[in-house]
């Protein structure tokens, strides 16, 4: 394959740095892998050239790529692979992303949801790059194992998956989520705002609002906790 470059997000292929992360990318999606680069010093070297011939992928050996690609010492696997977009799944429960911000709570999210059983994430555009290698590496591969799709604003989320019931998440958000009180419903849209400023008071009247009890003594959940606290809780209803 042609030389790959640093990333860029106008680009049309990204890469996995480290050898988990490679692996559930081919798991997920060998059709999308164009090329796997192996440091001469991988220890794994057997298992992953065995998975690339069965895949049909190409393995080169080019230590210089390593240090123009990553910065992280410990990487031996690079796998550099085609972007694509997905649609989500019409009768799945869903997270909902109101313009995040920043990679690495990104791929935490995505490695949260993923581990709380969601595999749906609707990101409302404008937001951080999902697939600039950063985002991979903090999903620890996750990324490959959901379903994400982009929309330029709530509304257009709404109008694709109607079905499903909305739960704001704000902290001036009408109810109180609780383990004992939390809504019951099977096909659900957890949706949260920008690490910054959180969702606007519009979303008061977008379905049901929900804040997230804590005490006076900060200002907000962090949002990779808030995600992992509101999907654990709705994941986890009782009968």
């Amino acid at each position: 394959m042609e030389h790959i470059k640093p990333y860029k997000k106008g680009v049309e292929y990204s890469y996995t740095l480290g050898a988990f992360p490679t692996f559930e990318l081919i798991k997920a999606h060998p059709e999308l892998v164009k090329a796997v680069y192996i440091h001469s010093t991988f220890t794994d070297r057997e298992n992953l050239v065995s998975l690339c011939g069965e895949k049909k992928i190409p393995v080169l050996a080019e230590d210089k790529i390593f240090n123009k690609l990553s910065d992280k010492e410990n990487c031996f696997v690079i796998g550099v692979f085609d972007k694509y977009e997905c649609l989500l799944e019409q009768n799945k429960s869903h997270i909902v992303l109101v313009n995040p911000s920043n990679m690495g709570n990104l791929g935490t999210i995505i490695r949260t949801a993923v581990g709380m059983g969601i595999y749906d994430l609707a990101i409302i555009t404008p937001c951080a790059d999902i697939f600039n290698p950063k985002t991979i590496r903090s999903s620890m591969g996750s990324l490959f194992k959901l379903r994400h799709q982009h929309f330029d604003s709530f509304a257009k989320y709404k109008e694709c998956y109607p079905k499903h019931d909305v739960f704001t998440f704000m902290l001036n958000g009408a109810n109180t989520l609780e383990i004992q009180n939390c809504p019951k419903t099977e096909l659900f849209s957890l949706v949260f705002g920008n690490e910054a400023t959180g969702l606007d008071d519009s979303f008061l009247k977008e379905g049901t609002s929900i804040c997230i009890p804590q005490s006076p003594e900060v200002d907000s959940l962090n949002i990779t906790i808030a995600v992992g606290i509101g999907t654990f809780i709705f994941t986890h209803q009782g009968g």
